[in-house]
Parts: structure tokens; sequence; C-alpha cells
């Protein structure tokens, strides 16, 4: 029976729970080419190494006809750098953008009502009227 390459690579990678986009990202390509790649019944060898090494599986158990035992012995020696879940923020940099965006609309509100001398305009205190455009003049 005839192996297809692609399909095994595509079910470590999703049996291991990485993510797609951080693996291209990883291998310096967009995400529709791990998409073909797992899509491809024959794939380079080259491929198949760099991906085993992302995510740090001997891919010579699955294809011991392209590689030996120790093609892989690398990813036993460089310290585990695990692809970042999808899911998960970088919570400081969040903070600082969201700081940032509260900051900025605070001085908008307060040149809004220096512009109309302390008074809201009426067109801005419904809440059925908050997200419509103010009519021209």
């Amino acid at each position: 029976m005839d192996k297809h390459y692609g399909q095994i690579v595509e079910y470590r990678v999703r049996k291991n729970g990485y993510c797609i986009s951080d693996l291209a990202r990883c291998m310096q390509v967009n995400r529709r080419s791990i998409y073909n790649w797992f899509n491809q019944k024959h794939l380079k060898r080259d491929v198949i190494l760099r991906i085993g090494c992302i995510i740090r599986h001997d891919f010579a158990q699955e294809f011991p006809e392209i590689f030996e035992p120790d093609d892989f012995k690398i990813i036993y020696q460089v310290p585990e750098q695990p692809l970042r879940n999808t899911l998960s923020f970088d919570y400081e940099e969040q903070e600082c953008w969201k700081n940032k965006y509260l900051t900025l609309l605070e001085k908008y509100n307060e040149t809004l009502l220096r512009s109309t001398d302390g008074k809201i305009p009426s067109e801005y205190t419904s809440f059925e009227n908050a997200f419509e455009l103010p009519k021209e003049v």
C-alpha cells in the first residue's frame, strides 16, 4: 500500500495540537502552502524534516524509507520553544493597546465637550442616534 505523506504529516500536526498559522509562520510560508502539502501524496524530504523539527516529532518512525533514526536528533538538542496557541494573547501588549485607545477616546471626548461649550449636541444623546453620522447643516 502506498503512503499518503501529506495526510500522515497532517495527522501528526493536528494530533499534537499545533496551530497551522504558527506552523506556517515558523516555516516562513503561507497557510495555503501548508494545506497544499497536506494534500500531496508525496512530500519532499526537506519539508517533512522541517515540519518535524518545528513540531518536535521524529518522522523517521512514519517514514523509515526516507529518514534515518539520527535525522531528527537535532530536535532533542534544541531547547523546546512550543508553538504559540492562537487563542493565547500577549496580555501586556493587549493592555497597552487598550490603554492607548482609552486615553485617545478621553482626549477626543474632552475636545468635543470644549468645542460645544460643555453641551453635548442632541444628536449624540440618544442611543438610537449613537451610531449615525451627524446630519449635514
